[in-house]
């Protein structure tokens, strides 16, 4: 197991990006074969606006990088977090780590971005996309990045876990973000199984239809427990679901990369009580 977390530590950058690539390229294929809803859009055009919204995630991504290492520094010398209290097996102390980062980083900020305000109106650039795909799982305004990594940093501390753990739950949470934003058609018996432990592409896809109450369910990235544990599990027939979001009429907008960058600050998008 030691040596399994320092493959993880020892990973160099361009590793972490090929991984995203190969992913991303993997489903991005896939879907082209084995679509769940043909979408009448030009794929390519549609990527470039998310591509560009990865390209700034990705640069935060690295500015990040050095608080994120300051922290695990402290950690190490500290010796805080729950998972310093007592003895564990490395693996079990990894399963903790893993369930508290997709609850706390994943699940609750998720809900947070729906439920505050604020929150809402920088979330909704991830909503506003009327063609989910793979690449829809790069899509988010900067700041909606930086508030989810915030996240990602509180469980680590609450844990105290070693980097190889934080490591690792990124490189699962890059293949779960396009994997259920891919628009692929799974077995519906194969999926819906699947979605008793964790999120699939039809679970989530009920997330991202045009109006409440299926826009606030769903709301886990690799776990669907969380959601079936707060009562915001969702699975009904994906023939109905019309991607989008109500507040934002005009479609054409969804890859307009200024308007979208605009988005929390144009107070003509009118938020619902």
């Amino acid at each position: 197991m030691e040596k399994f977390l320092l493959f993880f530590e020892e990973m160099p950058s361009w590793q972490k990006f090929l991984w995203v690539v190969l992913v991303l390229s993997f489903f991005w294929i896939l879907e082209g074969y084995y679509a769940l809803i043909k979408l009448p859009y030009r794929k390519w055009r549609h990527a470039r606006t998310n591509f560009i919204l990865l390209g700034f995630v990705m640069f935060i991504n690295l500015i990040y990088g050095l608080v994120t290492a300051g922290i695990f520094i402290w950690l190490d010398n500290s010796g805080f977090g729950l998972l310093q209290l007592g003895h564990l097996p490395v693996w079990l102390e990894l399963v903790l780590s893993l369930l508290v980062l997709d609850l706390i980083a994943q699940y609750f900020v998720h809900f947070l971005l729906h439920k505050v305000r604020w929150m809402w109106r920088l979330h909704l650039v991830h909503h506003s996309d009327t063609h989910v795909d793979a690449t829809t799982g790069t899509r988010h305004h900067p700041f909606d990045f930086i508030i989810r990594e915030s996240f990602a940093l509180i469980a680590v501390i609450i844990m105290g876990m070693p980097v190889g753990f934080y490591l690792f739950y990124r490189i699962l949470s890059v293949f779960f973000t396009y994997f259920t934003h891919a628009n692929i058609s799974l077995p519906k018996k194969l999926d819906h199984a699947l979605s008793l432990v964790f999120v699939t592409p039809n679970m989530h896809k009920f997330h991202h239809h045009y109006q409440l109450p299926w826009t606030d369910s769903n709301y886990g990235n690799m776990l669907s427990i969380w959601d079936r544990l707060f009562g915001t599990f969702t699975y009904e027939d994906t023939n109905n679901i019309r991607y989008g979001i109500d507040l934002i009429e005009d479609e054409s907008s969804a890859e307009n990369l200024a308007f979208q960058l605009r988005i929390p600050f144009n107070k003509n998008i009118r938020l619902k009580n």
